[in-house]
């Protein structure tokens, strides 16, 4: 989301590298840690694109938190934090996933702290100049080590995903869909552009947003609600039937009654 020129990069803070992170005591850390800015700069900040921008991100950290919220798994997923590598410049990608991370709220990610480097980045692409997404930061986040980037251009609708082949490699091979989803080895996930959105997968399984989740649990308790009441009336129309039943038996019950006294009146008066 940032420019990449390293001129202007030079002038942004740096966390220490790891040789003077690793000669640091836990004090001097935790300085170090607390000093490094919680936010980016207006010159390190992509113009604000909109919607087509903003909702694919918002959409993104309700599904994949939700998901892993729901198999009780250790993940942590942010958006737009400041990420600090050691000696390196600061980033904030749209979108990043570190697995086995307490999913706790963070204002910034530093490596060397949280003992761990981002495991899955996405950025999303609406318009302008895709140099930065589709050249500068495959390099880089390759570079860093970062298992898996991905990139969706709500502009274009299109996905693009590369994957390093090795732990050690430090170039990208890029991904070739499968069946038109590309394959997440890292979130255990397929991924695809459904219309103007992006759709995640478990298996053949769509991974629904929050709202679709509410909107199909209320269609489940409106048809719930359907069957209740239909299954009520039907109750009742039983009811009513076995009551007019119940009228009809002892109507006949009393009938007979009447006439067998009838008959025993007559019998009693021929003698």
């Amino acid at each position: 989301m940032g420019r990449h020129t390293d001129k202007v990069g030079d002038a942004f803070p740096r966390a220490p590298s790891q040789e003077e992170w690793e000669r640091m005591g836990q004090e001097e850390r935790a300085q170090v840690v607390d000093a490094l800015p919680g936010e980016v700069t207006y010159d390190e900040m992509a113009m604000p694109e909109g919607d087509r921008h903003s909702q694919p991100k918002m959409s993104t950290v309700d599904v994949l938190r939700g998901y892993f919220e729901r198999r009780g798994r250790k993940v942590y997923v942010g958006t737009e934090l400041p990420v600090y590598y050691p000696a390196e410049r600061r980033f904030a990608p749209d979108l990043l996933v570190v697995l086995e991370a307490e999913a706790h709220w963070r204002d910034k990610w530093v490596v060397s702290h949280e003992g761990h480097g981002l495991d899955w980045v996405m950025e999303v692409h609406v318009g302008g100049d895709r140099k930065k997404d589709a050249e500068f930061n495959v390099s880089r986040y390759a570079r860093l080590g970062i298992p898996e980037y991905f990139i969706f251009d709500g502009g274009r609708l299109t996905l693009e995903g590369y994957r390093l082949a090795t732990p050690a490699a430090r170039v990208y091979s890029r991904m070739e869909p499968r069946h038109g989803r590309l394959v997440s080895e890292v979130l255990g996930l397929e991924l695809q552009v459904e219309g103007e959105h992006l759709r995640f997968w478990a298996g053949n399984a769509p991974l629904l947003e929050s709202r679709e989740l509410i909107s199909r649990m209320e269609g489940h308790s409106l048809e719930l609600q359907r069957r209740a009441e239909m299954a009520e009336r039907r109750l009742s129309e039983e009811t009513q039937r076995r009551d007019e039943e119940t009228r009809s038996r002892e109507e006949l019950e009393r009938r007979l009654k009447e006439l067998q006294a009838e008959m025993a009146r007559m019998k009693k008066s021929q003698k």
